[in-house]
């Protein structure tokens, strides 16, 4: 069905596309404008084109996930490790989960208890590869919310990768990078 609706866009932006540009000869050739002016209302219109495409795309996850606080989550279905699951989040669009308060974390925690189902916690967007005992987002932003667990962190050198708890509060603890756990790639919505 999505992608019934996704052609369905694509062939009226077709439409639209060849429409104007038809409209915008028959305008250049009365009033003396250019080719580049048809070339720039061609590379706008694609330009709301491939936006649609987004738009389409972010619905189809937001579908197929769950939407919370302006966000779209999607969960994992089998455990890499932190660097692959990050990755992975990012060849779809989106970047490994950060809750950014209590409430999106508790809210996480809903989603993963449903979605991620036989794990006991699962990769966050967090942690202190760069330097030890600041922790940082994936995109190398300092977090100023946290949700350490007791004697968390405690890992040191060894362990700089977060993961939130699923059963005990979405509480965080740090853990080794290469181990392979669940993860929950989230989306901005625009």
């Amino acid at each position: 069905m999505a992608a019934a609706k996704l052609l369905s866009i694509l062939c009226i932006a077709v439409a639209v596309i060849t429409l104007t540009a038809a409209q915008s000869r028959s305008k250049a050739s009365k009033s003396g404008k250019g080719k580049d002016d048809l070339r720039n209302e061609i590379d706008k219109l694609w330009r709301e084109v491939n936006s649609l495409k987004e738009m389409q795309a972010l619905q189809t996850v937001c579908l197929k996930g769950t939407k919370i606080h302006k966000k779209c989550y999607l969960a994992s279905k089998s455990a890499k490790s932190y660097h692959a699951a990050n990755e992975d989040c990012i060849a779809q669009g989106g970047t490994l989960s950060i809750p950014r308060s209590s409430d999106e974390a508790n809210s996480l925690r809903s989603y993963a208890k449903k979605s991620v189902t036989g794990a006991r916690e699962f990769w966050i967007g967090v942690n202190d590869m760069t330097t030890e005992g600041k922790f940082v987002d994936v995109n190398g932003l300092p977090i100023t919310y946290f949700n350490w667990d007791r004697n968390e962190p405690r890992g040191g050198t060894r362990e700089n990768c977060v993961v939130a708890s699923i059963n005990s509060q979405s509480k965080w603890s740090d853990e080794v990078c290469r181990t392979e756990k669940r993860y929950i790639c989230e989306y901005l919505i625009p």
